[in-house]
Order: structure tokens, then C-alpha cells, then sequence
């Protein structure tokens, strides 16, 4: 469970980024978190990853109070964490299975945990058969695939994806939309940030939308999942 409990968020300069935001997202749900630029989206994503800090509120992830959480608990707590990026941020010299495997390197699994736990989740992803290409040998859908197969590896319970589709194409933006519908209906809790109310419309989950740092709206849908 996601717990923003009266959070605002004030920057030295006086800009007010969130403002008094209360959110609650159960695990297990898909939650998609919209507005425009500049309405404090990526402010909120900063908080939930710990690269910043509320100056009023608590967030709650998963029991942990991250506003008690020590610094050298921090790269433990986002390993927890899945995070997929709009810029894919792939190792350009390594191939489709090192860059996923890299996750699992960086946490000391076994040479034999990456063996099996590799092939496996780009089964999920629809990649078995590039494992061995470099990211440049892919398609951006493609390359979007093996980003989110690095964020699931570790088999997080919280799947934060930061405008994952805003670099492909709508036919590839579709697709990535059902695979993370997929990995929510095995039990991640899936939490999208976007400007894309196509999308949005699309999909039919609960939409946060934010507005100068404000909550302005919580529409929570009605679909096959619910």
C-alpha cells in the first residue's frame, strides 16, 4: 500500500510543487496519475523514490515510513521498487540479457538465479528470442520491454512507470499499456504517470489528476479487473 498522508512539498526558491496532497493506493491496484506540466507529477515521483524529501507529510510505502527511513536503507528500499522511464535508460554496450540482468547483479543474486530468472521475465515481456541483441538493434517498443523486465526482476511489490510510453508510437504504446495490465493482474500494484488521456481513456483504471500541485480529481474506473 501507497499511504500520502497532508504532503506538500516547498522548494528553497518558494515554489509550492504539492500542496496538502492526501492519496491512498491498495495493493494491487493500477493508478494512473495525470496533468499537465509543471503539476507536480514528477515532484511526487522524486518523494516516492526518496530522491527528495516532503517539507510537510508522511509517505508510507509498503510499512515503511520513508520520513524515518535511515540513508543507507535507501538503495535497499528502491531495489523494491520497479521503475520504468520514458527514456528507457538501457546500457547501450550490453545486450538484451545482461542490461536485465544487471538488476540482479547489483543485489549479488547467483550466477545460476540470473540464468533462471532472466529468460523467464523476458518470456513475460515478449523478448525470448533477442536476448542477445543490443538496444540499438531494437525497436523503441522493444527497447521499453526490456526496461520494464529489468524493473520486474526483482520481483518488486510496486511498479512506478514515469511516462513509459511517451517515446513510441501509439501502436507500441498500446502494447506496453497491456503488458503492465498484465503484470498488475499477477498482483503488482502498477502506478503510471502521463500526460496521454488517450491512453488514459483506453485503459479504464483509476485516474489522480493534479493541478498546481493539487489533487483535483480521483476517478476511480470501472473495468474487467475491478
Amino acid at each position: 500500500m501507497i499511504e500520502i498522508q497532508n504532503v506538500s512539498k516547498r522548494y528553497e526558491e518558494g515554489n509550492r510543487a504539492l500542496q496538502n496532497i492526501n492519496i491512498t493506493i491498495d495493493d494491487g491496484e493500477f493508478v494512473f496519475i495525470m496533468g499537465k506540466s509543471g503539476a507536480g507529477k514528477s515532484t511526487l515521483l522524486k518523494l516516492l523514490i526518496k530522491e527528495a524529501e516532503p517539507t510537510e507529510g508522511r509517505l508510507i510505502v509498503n510499512d515503511m515510513d520513508l520520513q524515518k527511513m535511515p540513508r543507507r536503507y535507501v538503495p535497499k528500499y528502491r531495489r523494491k521498487l520497479g521503475m520504468v522511464f520514458q527514456d528507457f535508460r538501457l546500457l547501450k554496450d550490453r545486450n538484451v540479457f545482461e542490461n536485465v540482468a544487471f538488476a540482479l547483479r547489483i543485489v549479488g543474486a547467483s550466477s545460476r538465479t540470473i540464468r533462471e530468472s532472466v529468460p523467464q521475465t523476458l518470456k513475460l515481456v515478449g523478448l525470448s528470442a533477442k536476448y542477445k541483441y543490443l538496444p540499438q538493434q531494437l525497436s523503441g517498443g522493444e527497447q521499453q520491454r526490456v526496461a520494464i523486465a529489468r524493473a520486474l526482476i526483482n520481483r518488486p511489490e510496486v511498479l512506478l512507470a514515469d511516462e513509459p510510453t511517451g517515446n513510441l508510437d501509439r501502436g507500441n504504446a498500446i502494447e506496453i499499456m497491456k503488458l503492465l495490465e498484465e503484470i498488475n493482474a499477477q498482483g503488482t500494484t502498477v502506478v503510471v504517470i502521463t500526460h496521454s488521456h488517450e491512453i488514459v481513456e483506453m485503459m479504464g483504471k483509476r485516474v489522480i489528476t493534479l493541478d498546481h500541485g493539487r489533487v483535483v480529481s480521483d476517478e476511480k474506473k470501472v473495468d474487467e479487473h475491478s
